[in-house]
């Protein structure tokens, strides 16, 4: 693993905030990778990790994610994100307390990062969060917020899965169409509900077997084994847990037409891209089809907008998808590429 010192040098964002919280022993990193087109926003993930180097390097790399996430979605801000690193997720007052503590280091910043939930954290953390500063999105309905950002990124990914079947087979209809959903948590849940009901066969892989089968039995589906998922055949893979899923060692392996979930930083490495188009598996960029959660608290708590605007805005996720899809095949290029190609054009324009 790099130390601080080299990942800092080889990075491309613009400012690194490095934190030690003594009372707690935690690492907090937040990283803003631009401020081009606004201020920074992204979530705060908790997380266990075998290093503080690691854990800078994920806020890093989901920063920069954050920043061609925000530039393609069209919303006024640049990309950021922040990771505590801790030895494990505390609860109770512990975690209040930490909450607070790094809820006043984002008030310090004054505005130039705005953060919102993320891996382990949810509205009731938002909450804590927004007692002590302004620059937090996702606060709960009761508090003024918009409430979890998992619904809203759930129907965007269920808009990309449509589009991506319309380019595939030349229709969107989910009749008859098999789903492989990895994760039953906040997203991989409402989304295998949105698919089952508009008739597609829902599989369902979790870590937790009695997670995953118990949505399976909700939505009429089956669960699968976590460790069979990529296995499984079916007409889309859904990764809705973590990243990484996607690398030159298990892109062989999958039996699908189509990759689209929820999940961040999806490409273990960008060789994969390549890989999944060799093997004409259309893949669906993950900061492109996962956008829902922030278009919705950008859009619903910054902007002003009703229901139909967050509607209107989540169907667009489709639509930006088959842009992204006819310009990789114009250009013989991987749809990663071809998402890059168009945040970096948004980011140019500004």
């Amino acid at each position: 693993m790099l130390t601080f010192e080299q990942l800092l040098e080889t990075w491309d964002g613009e400012t690194a905030v490095v934190h030690r919280d003594p009372e707690s022993g935690a690492w907090i990193f937040v990283c803003l990778h631009s401020t081009r087109l606004g201020p920074a926003g992204g979530g705060t993930r908790m997380k266990v990790y075998d290093t503080p180097a690691e854990a800078l390097q994920d806020a890093m790399r989901l920063s920069g994610a954050m920043t061609r996430k925000l530039a393609v979605a069209g919303l006024p801000f640049g990309g950021g994100k922040a990771v505590i690193a801790v030895a494990e997720i505390p609860s109770g007052e512990e975690r209040r307390a930490l909450l607070l503590r790094y809820a006043d280091l984002v008030a310090s910043l004054g505005g130039s990062y705005r953060t919102s939930s993320d891996m382990n954290t949810g509205e009731a953390d938002m909450d804590v969060i927004g007692e002590r500063t302004e620059f937090v999105f996702g606060r709960s309905v009761e508090a003024g917020g918009s409430g979890s950002p998992a619904p809203p990124t759930a129907t965007g990914v269920y808009h990309g899965i449509r589009a991506s079947l319309s380019h595939v087979y030349g229709s969107d209809d989910l009749d008859g169409r098999s789903v492989v959903v990895q994760g039953a948590g906040g997203v991989g849940s409402p989304l295998a509900e949105q698919l089952a009901s508009a008739g597609a066969t829902v599989f369902v892989a979790d870590i937790d077997p009695g997670r995953a089968e118990t949505l399976a039995a909700r939505v009429g589906g089956a669960a699968v084994p976590a460790d069979r998922v990529l296995d499984t055949d079916c007409d889309v893979f859904a990764p809705c847990a973590v990243g990484g899923v996607l690398s030159v060692a298990t892109v062989p392996r999958l039996r699908c037409r189509i990759v689209a979930g929820s999940a961040n930083n999806q490409l273990a490495e960008p060789e994969a891209a390549d890989l999944l188009q060799g093997r004409g598996i259309l893949y669906a960029p993950d900061y492109v089809i996962n956008a829902g959660g922030a278009i919705a608290i950008v859009g619903l708590e910054q902007l002003g907008w009703g229901r139909s605007e967050l509607d209107t805005a989540l169907a667009q996720i489709g639509d930006t998808l088959r842009q992204i899809y006819e310009r990789a095949d114009a250009e013989g290029i991987s749809t990663a590429a071809a998402a890059d190609a168009l945040a970096e054009q948004r980011l140019k324009v500004g």
